[in-house]
């Protein structure tokens, strides 16, 4: 699949310059950056127009990567990924490793483990964690698919992935949690 494979470089290239990027992920399509770079991060706030007070979350592959951006895992986090049947963000305490205007005022962050194609191979070649915040400028609709989403989030893009562009099959926004460090478990989104 060159189509594919051309995609995942040209991504990379951008995750690597510091750019932002418009993708697909396991749940809606999102705007990403390297989770790592602060000034990429506080391009994306400036694109959605959001204050950087509001948190954003971040992908990996795999949950055994969660211990390098987060201080304390609790046990019962890896049960919550493995038993969740849809997408799970878990919001943990104690982020580390990760460009700080992305972590909330309480140190904490919002983590997913993604098993879409396109943005789990991405991660697992750019060794990193990437943002996922939804294609949109704050207060405005979520798009449920790439036609969705309004030309003014493409302007500020470095790089619009083609994979999976031409889908028209509504996707649904995560469940979200709160976990904290002593296991106590805080639903905010089911």
């Amino acid at each position: 699949m060159a189509d594919f494979k051309d995609d995942i470089e040209k991504a990379l290239e951008c995750l690597n310059n510091g750019g932002i990027l418009i993708y697909p992920t396991d749940t809606i399509w999102g705007i990403g950056c390297d989770a790592t770079n602060a000034d990429a991060v506080k391009s994306i706030y400036a694109l959605k127009k959001r204050e950087d007070s509001k948190s954003m979350l971040v992908l990996l592959d795999s949950e055994f990567k969660l211990q390098t951006y987060v201080s304390e895992v609790p046990e019962i986090a890896y049960d919550l990924i493995e038993m969740s049947e849809k997408p799970l963000t878990i919001i943990y305490d104690g982020a580390k490793n990760l460009a700080q205007n992305l972590v909330a005022e309480d140190g904490s962050i919002g983590i997913r483990i993604t098993g879409e194609a396109f943005s789990k191979q991405l991660i697992q070649k750019f060794k990193k964690p990437i943002v996922s915040t939804s294609a949109n400028i704050s207060g405005n609709p979520s798009p449920k698919f790439f036609a969705e989403i309004d030309p003014a989030v493409f302007e500020s893009a470095d790089y619009v992935v083609k994979f999976r562009q031409d889908e028209t099959t509504g996707a649904q926004p995560s469940g979200i949690i709160k976990l904290k460090s002593n296991g106590e478990i805080k639903v905010i989104r089911e």
